[in-house]
């Protein structure tokens, strides 16, 4: 999940958010997407304000707890959601959304956007990526990992909060970034990393309270995260650590769902995610990589960061044909 979402724990319930009671009620558009976007601090208050203005109609929110609840969400709910688009899926996710049915064709012009590897898709639009990392604190830990295997194998007694792949997706790149360094032998590296893990999380946004509270001194994040802290904090204390094998890479994306009560305020929607108005929310707010053009430059702590040489990502396919042997691969090590 998509993209720093910093959440403090006592305001997790706040969501869904409500609509601007100056927005028309004759046009709704409903997006699903996940608990941090929306978060009174995160873009989707921005966003609602600047799309409202140009659609002249009301714009609702539905927060889950992250990317991989959205789409456990829609296929529970079997087509007779009420929402138009989801936003917070990521490119893991891909194939098994689109086998659902749920989604079609968005039939927009997407060369607005750029994404490393340059992914395209006539369903999906990403709107924003960053890398997975593990960000420590810096006055707990004066040598962080500096591998996948250093993270493995490191001090049991150095503690780091995951997420869970079945309801997150940082928790399934994670899942994805272990797969594609160890292989056949994933089982085995998270028998020994469950002995670092204090906690696995449903979502990104209760490990990271758990970190910042001081209950862990590492948690699976992005390498973004440590900008916010820079910008909004003026502190380097929380950093990324390099990994020297490679980073996995996330790219979230947004998508029309088929029986979209108004699917051209739907498109009209899709088409904005592409412009400046909701690009421009994404670095400071959402703390990802914007995936199309802004009009403000990015903070300089931007420039700082992690940037990887190597970098991991499956297929959607792949993933949708191994995810749930791998997840079950996941479960019985941790168990263990």
């Amino acid at each position: 999940m998509r993209r720093f979402r910093f959440i403090p724990m006592a305001l997790l319930a706040s969501l869904p958010l409500t609509a601007s009671p100056a927005a028309s009620a004759d046009k709704t558009l409903t997006v699903y997407t996940y608990e941090s976007f929306v978060a009174e601090w995160g873009p989707g208050p921005k966003i609602e304000a600047t799309f409202e203005a140009q659609c002249g109609c009301d714009l609702k929110w539905v927060g889950v707890s992250d990317g991989v609840a959205l789409l456990n969400r829609l296929k529970l709910e079997s087509g007779r959601s009420q929402a138009g688009i989801v936003l917070g899926l990521d490119t893991n996710l891909v194939s098994e959304a689109k086998a659902t049915g749920l989604f079609e064709a968005h039939g927009l012009d997407t060369s607005a956007v750029s994404v490393p590897g340059g992914y395209s898709d006539d369903v999906f639009i990403p709107y924003d990526y960053g890398h997975f990392a593990v960000i420590y604190d810096t006055e707990t830990i004066a040598n962080p990992p500096t591998s996948l295997k250093d993270l493995v194998e490191g001090d049991p007694n150095q503690k780091i909060v995951i997420q869970d792949p079945r309801t997150s997706t940082p928790g399934l790149g994670l899942l994805m970034w272990v797969k594609s360094v160890y292989g056949d032998d994933a089982a085995s590296a998270w028998e020994n990393l469950s002995k670092r893990v204090l906690t696995v999380t449903p979502g990104w946004s209760e490990a990271y309270g758990l970190f910042t509270s001081g209950e862990a001194p590492m948690v699976l994040s992005y390498t973004t995260s440590p900008a916010y802290h820079m910008v909004a904090e003026d502190t380097d204390r929380y950093q990324a650590a390099e990994f020297s094998e490679g980073h996995y890479l996330q790219i979230e994306v947004a998508g029309l769902l088929a029986n979209a009560p108004d699917k051209d305020l739907a498109r009209q929607f899709l088409a904005f995610m592409m412009t400046p108005g909701f690009q421009d929310e994404i670095p400071t707010n959402n703390w990802m990589l914007p995936a199309a053009q802004t009009s403000i430059d990015l903070p300089t702590a931007f420039s700082t960061l992690v940037s990887p040489d190597k970098t991991f990502l499956y297929s959607s396919d792949e993933v949708a044909e191994n995810r749930a042997a791998w997840i079950e691969e996941w479960l019985g090590a941790m168990s263990r």
